[in-house]
């Protein structure tokens, strides 16, 4: 992880992003802008279908927003090939999605050393696995199954996917979703620790912990940003 503490490490601007089905059109972001700086622990909150995922999405380049740009680490990341798009999110962003964020048939430190494989940034050395595991409170279940681990351990393993390779911003969809009051708290404080290495935290939930133990909150409402 590079970044200087303060420094804005993504930006949002302007982002619209419509869909069209069965002829009527459905705009999930109308103008969206914002900005998160490195060690800052930013909380997206709004009511289901108010364009929290949508957002994110666009955030980490896995969708294109319609109009509007967002920027990584002062790059462009919209608006350019896929290609282009997976590098950036390879050398920049970690995701942490609802669900789905563990292969099943491998263990949790085979997860993380399958992103490193198949994504690593060129010359970055990121923690060994079983450093990264321990400081995740995963040591113990290096070696199991997805099937075979509780709630927290599963949001903690999808995390641990998510920090592979040591992103300097992190996306996390619902990181604490269906998780209780213990487990929850320990994924927040768990966000928190990367925030004070200097990563960008970005996190969209209806949870009022994970506002809570945000520097700031933005209201997204029908895809609108409540100033």
């Amino acid at each position: 992880m590079t970044v200087d503490p303060g420094d804005e490490v993504i930006t949002a601007v302007e982002l619209y992003r419509f869909y069209r089905a069965a002829g009527e059109e459905t705009l999930a972001l109308r103008g969206v802008s914002l900005g998160v700086r490195g060690g800052e622990m930013v909380a997206v909150a709004g009511p289901s279908g108010s364009g929290k995922s949508t957002l994110l999405a666009c955030l980490a380049g896995l969708d294109e927003p319609d109009g509007g740009m967002v920027r990584v680490h002062g790059e462009a990341l919209s608006h350019r090939p896929e290609t282009v798009r997976a590098r950036l999110r390879a050398d920049h962003i970690g995701v942490l999605f609802q669900q789905d964020n563990l292969v099943e048939h491998l263990t949790v430190a085979q997860n993380v050393r399958l992103v490193r494989r198949l994504v690593a940034p060129p010359g970055r050395v990121p923690a060994p696995v079983p450093d990264l595991l321990s400081r995740l409170g995963l040591a113990a279940v290096a070696d199991s199954y997805p099937s075979s681990l509780s709630g927290g351990e599963t949001a903690r393993a999808g995390l641990a996917v998510a920090l592979a390779n040591d992103p300097v911003v992190v996306l996390a969809d619902e990181p604490t979703g269906e998780l209780d009051p213990a487990s929850e708290h320990a994924v927040l404080e768990l966000l928190r620790a990367w925030c004070r290495r200097g990563a960008a935290v970005l996190g969209a939930s209806h949870s009022p912990a994970v506002r809570a133990r945000a520097d700031r909150v933005i209201e997204l409402v029908d895809g609108l940003v409540l100033r």
